[in-house]
């Protein structure tokens, strides 16, 4: 661990392979944008290999400390990540079940097959009730996807009647019965997941029509409604957003949008999720401008049929995905995450947070064991990785007002066949009244210098935490010495410039002091 840390620290003294420093980054702090959501670093837990079941819940007769049979350690690490808000059960899961299954006693509840990933027996273990005890020890809010692709209005609506629910109705006292008194908190209530794919191979307008059905019966005591989500495109696509918002009015507060990165840019032949060349590093993160143009486009749509703005964008499911991991079940998604995700993962936020106006949520695929992961866990074993530390220093900005940003002289890093913008930037001010910057050099090998100015002047110091790492696809693993943890990071201004050095692949986020 020494000798990785003196190499880390000879990395982050930058001198010779860097850039000339005539690369500026200016801040407008007297020109504050919108809030940048809490939400934009949203959680995703699927009933999908060992997401959930082993990664999260082992039960409470566990040896594995726990708390009503929720994992205390994994419990912990997403608490100081200050997680805002979990999306669940699904997924193309969503689509597949029935939330009656899952209320009761436990060794009553049915055995089902999880068709959809891995045809593995899901014994319902997990439902309603310990949904939102997972979500109210995390102090996070609740996002919950109905099924409309097996399931029926009634359904839907029953669910909600029951999570919300007051008096004396019979559904009510059902949940009184299993244990819980006081109505749950649902924030957030989507009707299908995918029906573009997985959800139903809908077209746009058939689901359009089908959400003004299902959505005339979605009621819920006036203070307990939820904001409720339409299941939106995927990708590059547009459709979608635009038959929504053009045909759909009641019951509508957001569309949702996916997309996920592979460096083949290709279902078929995803790629390896490490030991990958460096066109596969720059191939996977030149992609998160398609996310940037599809967001534009998005906008404008929007612009011009809800210019009362009271629609929202939730990107409510993206991230990395990779070919499945050797002798690993495929329908799993068990994926190794390095430091290229890390830096994947900080492209999204800088993206997201200069569309905040209309984006208010996105949800990483997933939280624990399953695709681009925050935690991996092995018995009662567990490890933060790379995108997990991405998470942990944007902390500062949910909720921060976003401030403009200019990069003037941006590098264009180029290999191979394709090219991107060396760096990304995005500041905000954040609740605590500091000046936050977040930088991205995507470059693989070049470090790179830039001076940083807020509005005409230089800042004095900036102070905060970098992180990097010797290979493109260092990884932290269980039972090995983490090779991607944040490191401190400071630079203070000389001569009335303050001139910040980046390591090649690296993320920095700094607190502007002065």
């Amino acid at each position: 661990m020494k000798k990785q840390l003196l190499a880390l620290a000879a990395m982050l003294a930058v001198s010779a392979g860097a850039l000339a420093a005539d690369i500026k980054v200016v801040v407008s702090a007297d020109q504050p944008g919108p809030v940048i959501h809490r939400n934009i670093y949203g959680q995703f837990a699927e009933h999908l290999g060992t997401g959930i079941y082993e990664g999260m819940w082992v039960g409470p007769e566990s040896k594995i400390p726990n708390v009503r049979g929720w994992r205390k350690d994994v419990v912990a690490a997403l608490k100081d990540l200050k997680v805002p808000l979990v999306r669940w059960p699904g997924g193309c899961f969503a689509d597949e079940y029935h939330w009656r299954d899952g209320i009761g006693p436990r060794n009553k509840r049915p055995v089902k097959v999880n068709t959809h990933w891995g045809g593995v027996p899901e014994n319902n273990a997990v439902g309603t009730h310990e949904f939102f005890d997972l979500v109210e020890q995390l102090g996070a809010e609740a996002y919950v996807n109905a099924n409309m692709g097996t399931g029926t209005p009634q359904e839907a609506a029953e669910w909600l009647e029951y999570m919300t629910g007051e008096g004396n109705a019979t559904i009510v006292e059902q949940r009184r019965k299993n244990g819980r008194d006081k109505p749950f908190r649902v924030h957030y209530y989507a009707l299908g997941n995918e029906t573009w794919g997985c959800g139903g191979n809908m077209r746009p307008e058939y689901y359009a029509d089908l959400y003004r059905h299902w959505a005339t019966f979605l009621k819920t005591p006036a203070h307990n409604r939820p904001l409720f989500i339409a299941s939106g495109g995927n990708d590059v696509d547009t459709t979608w957003t635009e038959v929504l918002s053009k045909n759909v009015k009641h019951n509508f507060d957001a569309i949702a949008h996916h997309a996920y990165t592979f460096p083949s840019g290709k279902w078929e032949g995803k790629g390896a999720a490490a030991g990958f060349p460096e066109a596969e590093w720059i191939s996977m993160l030149s992609q998160v401008k398609k996310i940037d143009d599809t967001l534009a486009k998005s906008r404008v749509i929007l612009d011009k049929n809800d210019p009362a703005k009271k629609l929202a964008i939730y990107f409510d499911e993206w991230g990395s995905w990779y070919d499945p991991e050797p002798g690993s079940n495929p329908g799993f998604l068990v994926q190794r995450n390095t430091l290229r995700d890390a830096l994947l993962a900080a492209l999204h936020f800088n993206v997201f947070h200069s569309h905040a106006e209309r984006v208010k949520m996105s949800n990483v695929a997933q939280m624990v064991n399953v695709l681009q992961a925050m935690i991996l866990t092995s018995k009662d074993k567990l490890v933060l990785t790379p995108t997990y530390h991405a998470f942990k220093l944007y902390t500062p900005f949910q909720d921060a007002t976003s401030l403009p940003v200019k990069v003037e002289n941006n590098p264009v890093y180029k290999h191979d066949k394709f090219e991107m913008p060396g760096l990304s930037v995005t500041a905000g001010r954040a609740k605590d009244g500091k000046l936050y910057v977040g930088l991205v050099n995507a470059n693989a090998t070049q470090a790179a210098e830039l001076d940083l100015q807020v509005g005409a002047a230089a800042p004095k110091t900036v102070k905060g935490q970098v992180l990097t790492a010797g290979a493109m696809d260092a990884q932290n693993e269980l039972g090995k010495a983490a090779q991607v943890v944040p490191q401190p990071f400071e630079a203070k201004a000389t001569d009335g410039k303050l001139t910040i050095k980046l390591p090649a692949k690296s993320i920095v986020v700094v607190a502007v002091e002065g």
